[in-house]
């Protein structure tokens, strides 16, 4: 399918762009997605791990588990990919407000520029004390006995995360966008972890236009007004392009 803005889409410049991003807009950048056959779930149980009870249970595994992926993440042949870089550059140049709503727990699109972004997953760079509530820019390995910055106290700090069964954050934030939004864009998502792979009906139950740029179909892909299909860096910088091009 031809990578370009899908014909006919217009999109007031006095409503809001929202861009949804997951996974798989980073898989280029060198970070492991989650739900394909190679990813991080097929290698270990999110129960293990990604919920507030196995920090419980196992507060040590499941530091390890983020301390990995931290490293990773800080490893400096990660950087951001054209498609983050191309997303910068529509906030950038675009007439209107841009908003990007990211799963992504990495800081890839603030390398590339991006400024109007809501985490809604957390920040894998940030860490969170359970004593003060107190959040911190965090690049070290975490474990039970490190102090908080701020309380002092230890055995309190967690990843910044939103782990299975807790809120994703900033959800009214993303609502009123939503309610707003003149274009939705969905990019590098499989489309089945809620309440992200919501926001295409509710876009939908409104009239408000919507694309998919993703490597193969989402599980709502029939939902989109388009789809554009391709590698994230190929396929999005086509369609900043093009969109900015009117």
């Amino acid at each position: 399918m031809r990578s370009s803005v899908p014909e006919r889409l217009e999109p007031d410049a006095g409503r809001p762009v929202v861009v949804l991003t997951g996974a798989g807009i980073s898989k280029e950048s060198g970070l492991d997605t989650f739900r394909d056959l190679d990813g991080i779930w097929a290698k270990v149980r999110l129960e293990d791990v990604a919920t507030y009870e196995a920090f419980v249970k196992d507060p040590r595994r499941v530091h390890a588990f983020y301390n990995e992926r931290r490293r990773g993440l800080l490893n400096q042949n990660v950087q951001p990919n054209a498609a983050h870089i191309a997303l910068a550059r529509l906030e950038r140049d675009w007439p209107g407000e841009v908003l990007v709503v990211t799963q992504n727990i990495d800081d890839l699109h603030e390398r590339a520029g991006t400024t109007n972004l809501i985490h809604m997953h957390g920040e894998l760079l940030k860490a969170e004390c359970e004593h003060c509530r107190a959040v911190h820019v965090w690049h070290e390995d975490l474990g039970r006995d490190v102090r908080c910055p701020g309380c002092g106290r230890a055995a309190g700090l967690r990843p910044h995360v939103v782990w299975f069964g807790e809120t994703p954050l900033e959800m009214e934030r993303i609502g009123r966008a939503l309610d707003r939004a003149g274009l939705f864009v969905s990019i590098g998502t499989s489309g089945n972890v809620y309440p992200a792979a919501g926001f295409v009906a509710e876009t939908r139950a409104r009239g408000t236009p919507s694309v998919e740029l993703n490597l193969e179909p989402s599980e709502g892909a029939s939902l989109f007004t388009r789809a554009v299909h391709g590698l994230a860096s190929r396929v999005v910088p086509d369609f900043v392009r093009d969109l900015l091009a009117g």
